[in-house]
């Protein structure tokens, strides 16, 4: 699947597999190994930097502040207040938006990479602390299920109530709010959505299908992920122009297909005969 097998990107993807494959994954450590293949100039030094920023950021956090709104209130005016961390309409349209790296630097970015940054620094400032993957916007939860306190660190950290989160969501999706959403998001499933997000940003942009492309192999090296993604990887390879593997990978998913959806095999036989006709 990867053309390298060998050096520093390689190794990367090994590791970031590693990690995705461990008892518990180190959240802040993914996110930067996705900013290392979006960004060259991101090497080890620059990866302990960010960790190291993210320390920094917790030791400026009062100690035990109370409970889950006592908490929540520290963080926003450490983070949303002190240090101006929040996000803008145009953070949509920047990749870098989605790098945890040079959030930590430009203290903009999405509502999930935000979020990642307040989990990480309540988390070492010993914080219950968890991300909440609210449908179409990703905010931080406070304390237990029975007493759970949000936070939009988006908004700068401002403190949702239950008819607040409702309207974000009914806002993005036009659905009411989901009680079971309400819970915590586990590290792959926010590494997952990252990558989601980077697809989508890509694929709205046909001249970066290079970063589609990385951000799909690294969706894949994820523990769980869709049978649609080897598609999706497939037919990358062949709009970028390795029509072998890609129509090897496309005959592959089309295997797969057979068993669960037989009706729409054959179509996907056929891209792969017109990948190889591609050579002619």
């Amino acid at each position: 699947m990867h053309p390298q097998s060998s050096g520093p990107a390689a190794e990367r993807r090994r590791r970031f597999a590693e990690e995705a494959r461990s008892e518990r994954p180190d959240l802040s450590l993914l996110c930067l190994l996705i900013g290392a293949e979006a960004d060259a100039a991101l090497d080890e030094a620059g990866m302990d930097a960010a960790q190291i920023e993210l320390d920094r950021l917790a030791g400026m956090v009062p100690f035990r502040p109370g409970g889950p709104a006592a908490w929540a209130a520290a963080l926003a005016e450490v983070l949303g207040g002190r240090c101006g961390f929040r996000g803008f309409p145009a953070d949509y349209r920047r990749l870098d938006s989605s790098l945890l790296h040079v959030v930590l630097r430009r203290r903009r970015g999405l509502p999930i990479l935000l979020s990642v940054v307040w989990v990480e620094v309540a988390r070492r400032a010993g914080a219950p602390v968890w991300g909440v993957a609210l449908p179409g916007h990703f905010v931080v939860g406070f304390g237990d299920p029975s007493s759970l306190v949000l936070a939009d660190p988006f908004d700068g950290g401002r403190l949702l109530t239950r008819a607040d989160a409702e309207l974000l969501v009914v806002g993005a999706t036009g659905s009411p709010l989901d009680p079971s959403t309400l819970t915590p998001a586990e590290p792959l499933a926010i590494v997952q959505r990252i990558l989601g997000n980077i697809r989508a940003w890509a694929a709205a942009r046909p001249e970066r299908s290079d970063v589609q492309l990385w951000a799909v192999e690294l969706a894949l090296l994820l523990p769980s992920h869709p049978a649609r993604l080897r598609y999706e990887h497939a037919v990358l390879l062949v709009r970028r122009g390795a029509f072998l593997q890609g129509a090897a990978e496309l005959e592959e998913y089309a295997e797969l297909l057979a068993a669960v959806d037989p009706s729409t095999a054959p179509r996907v036989r056929e891209q792969a005969r017109a990948a190889r006709a591609m050579l002619n």
